[in-house]
């Protein structure tokens, strides 16, 4: 493989787990083998579940997983001085003014309950599409349009492509929140582009967000972003099968350090082999 850059890029919403070791040591991995740089960039935007202890995590986790990243920032201060999300918040703002004069966006006031309520998967159906809404709207998201139904082609390591729709659960995808902050896929998309990242590593179970990003760099325009390598590693699971996840309180890396685990403990349980 031949890439320049990738990146680990947590979000600090909770203590990580397994599941984030398995995906930052696969990331360093692929990084080593290419013989490419490794960003860390921790993802912030979430300012609702952000807490300073689960962005220390952060540092706390690579340091016993033996990762040193060769950019990004050097410890939880340096994250905040110069490395958040909100520093950059000026990129983000001027991706939503491109996509508001394309004229692809729409206000949706719906909420959470709201959503469930319509489909039980939280998938969007379009309520607030044709209501007209002025942007401005107080208390409204901003959606993206996705009637454009050409597929979508990710580009896979070793130089194939895997060709997709895009999925039902992004349809009409949030691109700013209600509270004003950019969201998730866009902040993304345009953090990757900033750092000019190329190879990206995540679980399968952000299939349907890859897809999202493309989506959107189709609409932006964004070539580069388009012309990544994507690669998706199987998820660990539970010992109820299920997958691993801050916000459902799966057991925390921090918690196996403390009684007494080691990294080499750590890597066995997650059946890799992905030694730093």
């Amino acid at each position: 493989m031949t890439f320049t850059r990738t990146r680990i890029a947590p979000t600090p919403s909770g203590y990580l787990h397994r599941g984030n070791a398995l995906s930052f040591l696969l990331t360093a991995r692929r990084a080593r083998e290419a013989g490419a740089r490794l960003l860390l960039r921790i993802d912030d935007m979430d300012r609702d579940r952000l807490r300073p202890e689960y962005v220390q995590d952060v540092f706390d986790t690579l340091a016993f997983l033996e990762i040193r990243p060769d950019e990004g920032p050097a410890d939880a201060p340096d994250f905040e001085a110069h490395w958040s999300q909100r520093h950059r918040l000026p990129l983000y703002e001027a991706a939503l003014r491109q996509l508001r004069e394309s004229g692809r966006l729409f206000a949706c006031t719906c909420s959470r309950a709201a959503l469930l309520q319509a489909h039980p998967d939280g998938i969007y159906t379009g309520t607030c599409r044709h209501k007209g809404l002025p942007l401005d709207t107080p208390g409204a998201a901003w959606r993206l349009r996705t009637d454009n139904a050409a597929p979508l082609r990710v580009r896979l390591p070793g130089g194939g492509f895997r060709i997709a729709p895009l999925p039902e659960t992004q349809t009409d995808f949030m691109v700013r929140k209600k509270d004003g902050f950019p969201a998730y896929q866009l902040c993304s998309l345009v953090d990757d582009g900033h750092f000019a990242v190329d190879y990206i590593v995540r679980g399968e179970d952000l299939w349907d967000s890859t897809l999202a990003q493309l989506y959107l760099a189709r609409v932006l325009g964004d070539e580069a972003f388009a012309a990544c390598t994507f690669e998706h590693h199987p998820l660990l699971l539970d010992a109820a099968g299920g997958k691993l996840s801050k916000s459902a309180g799966a057991a925390s890396i921090r918690h196996f350090r403390a009684a007494g685990g080691t990294l080499e403990e750590l890597i066995r349980s997650t059946g890799s082999g992905l030694y730093p």
